[in-house]
């Protein structure tokens, strides 16, 4: 039996699609219709690791993930970048013009939305996951209904594609993580790139002075995002990606980060993967 990877969706959906290119063939899934059932998955130990989709090129991050990533205390061991591809698929023999509704899940129909504006007829319908409206058309011999859903859906689920790529933007990528309960798992030589999580001083600048020892540390942001702090009304905590090619400047800022600020935290440390 292979590693048990829990993954937001089913078979067929990008979640599965990166379980398979990140991990291999040789793998147990857990489909999880929810991203709280992957991390449940995770701490009940029902899964080795998760994918979990954490930012998309085009409609930015999956806010609520970095809230689930800190107060579960997982830990991010590596990345995985996803060109998205999103087609339209129906039972077999239906056509185009057949279509009355498509349903899919929210971020896929935002990202279709002008191929849509010439379809006013077609009703749009969010769903949990790409994937399962495509096992469910199938399973329920469904007519007039379409799905968004990645090609490898169709194989699967002996569905139509009745247009290809309809995504708004045809350059289109969605940053996955790989999730699990314990930190790192690369030796130290290995690894250049890291998540962590702070909350800066209250006070005028202190902001920019946790920006400035990040510089000086020879650290390359990639990537900030503010959250409020929800146990204090007007505090905001700071979710950071930074990458580096000396372990060591890294070991430096964090113990520099542990003095500077309210609340420190590594949520991971990995090796950056290939845009």
């Amino acid at each position: 039996m292979g590693l048990k990877i829990a993954i937001q969706g089913i078979k067929g959906s990008n979640h599965h699609q990166v379980a398979l290119d990140y991990f291999g063939e040789e793998i147990d899934l857990a489909e999880c219709l929810s991203f709280d059932a992957l991390v449940q998955n995770l701490l009940e130990k029902d899964a080795d690791k998760g994918v979990m989709a954490i930012e998309n090129s085009i409609a930015g991050s999956i806010i609520p993930n970095y809230a689930l990533l800190f107060h579960n205390d997982l830990h991010i061991i590596g990345e995985y970048y996803l060109n998205i591809h999103h087609h339209l698929m129906v039972m077999e023999g239906q056509q185009l013009s057949d279509i009355t509704e498509v349903s899919s899940h929210p971020m896929a129909l935002l990202q279709c939305k002008e191929f849509f504006k010439g379809f006013p007829h077609i009703r749009l319908v969010e769903d949990v996951d790409t994937a399962e409206t495509a096992k469910r058309i199938q399973a329920q011999n469904l007519k007039h209904v379409a799905a968004i859903a990645p090609k490898v859906a169709a194989q699967l689920y002996g569905l139509d594609i009745v247009a290809d790529n309809i995504q708004t933007i045809k350059n289109n990528s969605t940053r996955f993580i790989i999730v699990k309960t314990r930190n790192k798992e690369l030796p130290e030589i290995e690894i250049n790139k890291a998540s962590v999580r702070f909350i800066a001083n209250h006070k005028r600048g202190s902001l920019a002075a946790v920006l400035n020892v990040m510089s000086d540390c020879r650290m390359n942001l990639t990537k900030i995002q503010s959250l409020p702090v929800i146990e204090t009304p007007w505090k905001y905590a700071f979710f950071v990606d930074i990458t580096f090619n000396d372990y060591e400047d890294f070991s430096k800022l964090k113990a520099l980060l542990d003095i500077m600020t309210e609340e420190f935290k590594v949520l991971g440390e990995y090796k950056k993967a290939m845009v």
